[in-house]
């Protein structure tokens, strides 16, 4: 079983930012999607933004222009820029991974089997 462990949630104001962190294997960064997950309250699952097997990235919409995803490899971390944060993107985010993929394949997010144990956000107005 991967072992993800995610940090850097925490309150901030509307307009603010963060940035998550995710501590992972370093034998998954180039063979395995990896992603960010929102669980919003009352709300399943999504997917916030990702990286395809092999390194090209994806973040969805409402994220795309405010959020960056990106990775450091010699720390085995991948992180979430969360700029010009809003109360909406209130909610627990978790880092996952998918088992291996062919390179340049982006996983669909039914895909992503094993999961950090998540860190809250909250945004204020």
């Amino acid at each position: 079983q991967v072992q993800l462990v995610e940090s850097g949630g925490g309150s901030v104001q509307g307009g603010g930012s963060l940035t998550l962190s995710c501590l992972a294997p370093g034998s998954i960064f180039s063979t395995n999607c990896m992603g960010w997950f929102r669980q919003a309250p009352g709300k399943e699952r999504e997917l916030v933004a990702a990286f395809a097997s092999g390194g090209s990235t994806l973040v969805k919409e409402p994220w795309r222009g405010r959020f960056i995803i990106y990775r450091d490899e010699t720390k085995n971390t991948m992180y979430l820029y969360m700029g010009s944060l809003k109360p909406e993107d209130t909610g627990v985010y978790y880092c996952a991974t998918t088992p291996t993929r062919h390179p340049g394949y982006m996983c669909m997010a039914k895909e992503y089997r094993a999961w950090g144990q998540g860190t809250q956000v909250n945004v204020s107005s």
